[in-house]
């Protein structure tokens, strides 16, 4: 049987997922507004929520410019910056027809979410079956 061929693909950050994480950031702060806390109250819970948001940003890794899976080297990571860097598939899920990668490069974790605005379907799928059969874990080790 022949090994798998690779998979790679370029990666940009969803727009839509992008919009619809700010809906909800701005839904939240207009809940904040119209509750019934005091002025300060409000004021404290804002500014909690704004700094978590902030934090949850500044955590988030630099998105790679590209990735790539082979049964041979495993999954890479190539930068903004040229550098290629491999990582290790912490977990993956789908959650309703989006493929959520976390990847775990040394201490580090970068999560990738492919959707329909910024990943093509074929791609998607084979990534999909690749993972079902158990392919994307690690690497086989070759003696």
């Amino acid at each position: 049987m022949t090994s798998a061929p690779a998979i790679g693909f370029e990666y940009r950050p969803s727009r839509g997922l992008a919009l619809g994480l700010t809906g909800m950031v701005l839904l939240a702060m207009l809940s904040i507004a119209l509750s019934g806390l005091p002025g300060w109250g409000k004021l404290v819970l804002a500014s909690g929520a704004m700094a978590l948001v902030l934090a949850s940003r500044i955590r988030q890794a630099t998105p790679p410019a590209s990735v790539g899976w082979s049964p041979d080297a495993g999954w890479l990571l190539l930068g903004r910056d040229g550098v290629e860097t491999p990582a290790e598939l912490a977990s993956h899920r789908m959650l309703a027809g989006c493929l959520v990668l976390e990847l775990r490069i040394g201490e580090r974790r970068q999560v990738l979410w492919l959707l329909p605005d910024n990943s093509d379907s074929d791609t998607r799928r084979r990534l999909r079956m690749r993972l079902a059969a158990g392919q994307g874990a690690r690497s086989p080790t070759v003696i």
